[in-house]
């Protein structure tokens, strides 16, 4: 029989650094759950992504155990940001423009992040990741 999911938790966490500070230890301990057990589990799985933060999804047990899944990517702001030379968005997105990136350095992005998106075409994940851009206040190069 199936273990009893009490709890998901979907987090974003920088790679390799979890500690018992906010955001993951009062999400974890209201559940019970081992705080610096999973700071090294996280830690260890994403070592290799240092500087990105990475969306993780805790799902918690009723017996106080629990799995979890990391992204397969970094978060899409972040690897934009990195690719711009950014360290941070733009406030007023479609007024100030931060940063500017071409259609190939985007295809790039899409193809990376891919993985974690809700489609396989690869034409949409490049409107996905455009999108984004957008949001973060960079411009891509026609």
């Amino acid at each position: 029989m199936p273990k009893e999911i009490k709890a998901i938790l979907k987090l974003q966490i920088p790679a390799g650094a979890a500690t018992p500070a906010p955001p993951v230890g009062p999400a974890l301990a209201q559940h019970g759950l081992n705080i610096a057990e999973f700071c090294k589990k996280f830690n260890d799985v994403t070592r290799d992504q240092k500087g990105y933060k990475i969306s993780v999804k805790v799902t918690v047990f009723e017996d106080r155990t629990y799995t979890f899944k990391v992204a397969k990517a970094p978060l899409t702001a972040d690897l934009l940001k990195k690719a711009a030379g950014i360290e941070k968005g733009s406030g007023e997105a479609n007024k100030k423009k931060v940063g500017k990136l071409t259609k190939d350095q985007i295809k790039k992005i899409a193809e990376q992040k891919i993985a974690d998106l809700n489609t396989e075409d690869i034409e949409v994940a490049i409107k996905i990741v455009s999108a984004t851009a957008k949001n973060v206040g960079i411009e891509i190069e026609k």
